[in-house]
């Protein structure tokens, strides 16, 4: 019973794969090899290659180090620093461009784009080996400095070794990210597939040529994936006994000032920043030329949509994650991963196959709420299954096979003891997919109902006329809103086992 229904998920939200497919079928081979053997799709790849590289490399530095210091050292306010160095999640990636290039015009470009995406994305990272390194046994790091191993030997022979599940699977999210985004690249002038398909959409109309582009970054996305399961079957994950033991803090003596330092500018660019920006231009005040908007109803309309993309998108994660998980078999890996191919789908491709869709077989639902909804839930249907999947990794084996043997049907088994053991990762799906939801962009400009304005559409239309003060209000809302969310993930981390800061 599960199989058929974790398949049928997942083909619904993989369809917008085939709609691509499908469109870039029509184009023939002839218009294939010509417009593939453009100069422009080279400069397209370097430009896409080369910052998804430089942004991964640097995420994963900035994000392991950070959560190597919060959770190995004695570093003074731990705690303090792990909410901080998480906040900047809250802060959308278009939003972060802006405040950029409205303050320093002279940030565009490639380097622009390192800048603002490492900033953006490094928390994906961080989070995730932060909660692995509190959760972790640290028996072989003791085994490692007792042989007389240095504390930089151990970082990189043990440490990093034991970290690698969270580390492969944060820098997964972010060079997903990174293939599928619009709005902070568009801002700071910087050309990917991404930006390419969303011209060709929406400005050329052509659809057979976009899907061709958009096949390229789904051939991207397929190594990645491929690259992860590689580092998940050489993670090396070592635990002695029922209970993990913590480490003794590591004393940093005179790198303290350093590492304090170091940490400081990190929060300081990543946070301090956008919310500089924020507050100047909210100071600096309103007016434009282009129609006011009502702020009270693009909130409300924001938080209806995210919060029922999210409630979706983490039900329907469910029979998916429990498969995988319980199976553990070459099919049940083979639909999780394909799940996770939407995410560098640009969200245009993701928003014309539902208008397709719509069109075609359900055209009363046309421009419709559900329509949007269902959009948000393909795009961040990979956020609420990696939430619920690491959710049911902390589950205890032989749980459910314990409440069968006393005669409790499966049906049972999943509302009194395996739903009750996971609705903390539940919650973090309904946060992650609620917080990437209330700031997308480029599919809500195309499906959102004739009428509607969300914070971040109205934000994008302040934004292109230039009316950066008009825009603040609805940046600053769309932060607030995510606070919450990040809170939630962070406190995730916080309270996992392990040393008290």
């Amino acid at each position: 019973m599960l199989a058929p229904v974790a398949v049928a998920v997942v083909a619904v939200v993989a369809s917008p794969l085939g709609f691509v497919v499908a469109e870039a079928a029509q184009a023939g081979w002839d218009q294939t090899r010509r417009l593939l053997g453009r100069p422009l799709i080279a400069t397209l790849l370097w430009h896409t290659v080369s910052l998804a590289a430089a942004v991964t490399l640097a995420t994963a530095v900035l994000g392991f180090g950070a959560a190597y210091l919060v959770e190995r050292t004695a570093l003074p306010g731990r705690r303090a620093w792990t909410v901080a160095l998480a906040l900047p999640l809250a802060v959308p990636e278009f939003v972060r461009g802006y405040s950029w290039v409205s303050l320093f015009r002279s940030v565009h470009g490639y380097w622009g784009a390192v800048l603002v995406m490492t900033c953006s994305l490094y928390p994906l990272v961080f989070l995730p080996v932060a909660a692995a390194l509190r959760g972790g046994d640290a028996a072989a790091e003791e085994v490692s400095r007792s042989l007389g191993r240095g504390r930089l030997a151990t970082l990189w022979r043990v440490t990093l070794p034991l970290t690698r599940p969270a580390l492969a699977g944060g820098v997964l999210l972010v060079s997903l990210y990174l293939l599928g985004e619009y709005g902070a690249f568009a801002m700071l002038r910087y050309t990917t597939f991404a930006t390419a398909v969303f011209t060709q959409y929406k400005l050329g109309f052509d659809a057979a040529s976009a899907s061709l582009l958009t096949l390229v970054l789904v051939a991207l996305a397929l190594l990645l994936v491929g690259l992860d399961a590689w580092a998940g079957r050489h993670a090396r994950v070592t635990r002695h006994g029922a209970v993990a033991r913590s480490a003794p803090p590591v004393r940093l003596g005179r790198w303290t000032v350093p590492a304090l330092a170091g940490l400081t500018t990190l929060v300081g660019v990543s946070l301090g920043v956008p919310v500089y920006a924020l507050g100047y231009w909210l100071i600096k005040g309103s007016s434009t030329t282009l129609p006011s908007a009502s702020v009270l109803g693009a909130t409300l309309a924001t938080l209806g949509y995210a919060l029922g993309a999210a409630l979706v998108a983490t039900a329907a994660a469910v029979p998916v994650a429990l498969y995988a998980w319980r199976r553990g078999t070459r099919p049940a890996r083979a639909v999780e991963r394909v799940a996770y191919l939407t995410r560098a789908l640009p969200g245009i491709a993701v928003a014309l196959s539902v208008v397709h869709f719509s069109v075609r077989y359900a055209r009363p639902l046309y421009q419709q709420p559900p329509m949007l909804v269902a959009g948000y839930v393909v795009l961040f249907f990979p956020l609420a299954l990696t939430a619920v999947r690491a959710a049911l990794a902390q589950v205890p084996p032989g749980v459910e096979e314990a409440a069968r043997s006393l005669g409790t049907r499966p049906l049972a088994v999943l509302g009194r003891v395996t739903l009750p053991l996971v609705l903390p990762g539940l919650g973090a799906a309904v946060a992650m997919v609620g917080l990437t939801a209330s700031t997308e962009l480029t599919a809500t400009l195309l499906l959102r109902p004739t009428g509607t304005q969300t914070l971040a559409t109205q934000f994008w239309v302040y934004t292109s006329g230039l009316a950066y003060g008009a825009a603040a209000p609805y940046a600053a809302l769309m932060v607030a809103l995510s606070v919450p969310s990040v809170l939630l993930l962070t406190r995730r981390t916080l309270g996992r086992p392990g040393k008290n800061s």
